[in-house]
């Protein structure tokens, strides 16, 4: 059997262009990917969390992939601005310690258009926030999630070809 991989997911300039008509014109291509991977678990990890009920989250999702959106990340409070870099990452990684027993091994990524959100970067797949998620992010996602299938995700950064860490756990103790 295989595990779960989490997607942590943005929305305003992922599912939809940043400051366009938030109509999610990008969630079918994302999907489509999803469809794929039946192993793959979406968390949304967008500010809409705290804006919205998980009903009307997870309703803007196809019906037949509602039942594999996993739920919504944790909403940290910084107590100064220097803690808002990489502050959705600290949130995912909570959430992942909260909800996987072996949470430092766990399979993830994350779809976001603000790179600040993301310290590890070779599991942000940054989508330009004036296109939202294209057809060039979708091969990306499609190999990073073939990735995480073989067991090979971590060793190099999907667009770069750079070496990179596998996590933030390995740079620092989040839990």
């Amino acid at each position: 059997m295989t595990r779960n991989t989490y997607i942590f997911m943005d929305f305003d300039g992922v599912t939809h262009p940043w400051g366009e008509v938030e109509d999610f014109r990008c969630l079918p291509l994302i999907e489509a990917v999803l469809r794929e991977f039946e192993e793959a678990r979406v968390v949304i990890a967008s500010d809409w969390r705290m804006l919205f009920s998980m009903q009307k989250l997870v309703a803007r999702f196809a019906e037949d992939i509602r039942p594999r959106i996993a739920g919504a990340t944790p909403h940290m409070l910084p107590k100064h601005g220097a803690e808002l870099h990489g502050l959705r990452e600290r949130e995912a990684m909570l959430w992942l310690a909260q909800h996987e027993a072996d949470h430092r091994s766990a399979a993830w990524c994350a779809l976001d258009d603000a790179p600040g959100n993301w310290m590890t970067r070779s599991r942000l797949l940054l989508t330009d926030f004036k296109r939202g998620f294209t057809d060039e992010d979708a091969v990306a996602l499609h190999r990073m999630l073939r990735n995480f299938r073989d067991g090979t995700v971590g060793s190099v950064d999907l667009r770069t070809g750079a070496a990179a860490p596998a996590s933030l756990w390995a740079a620092r103790s989040i839990a």
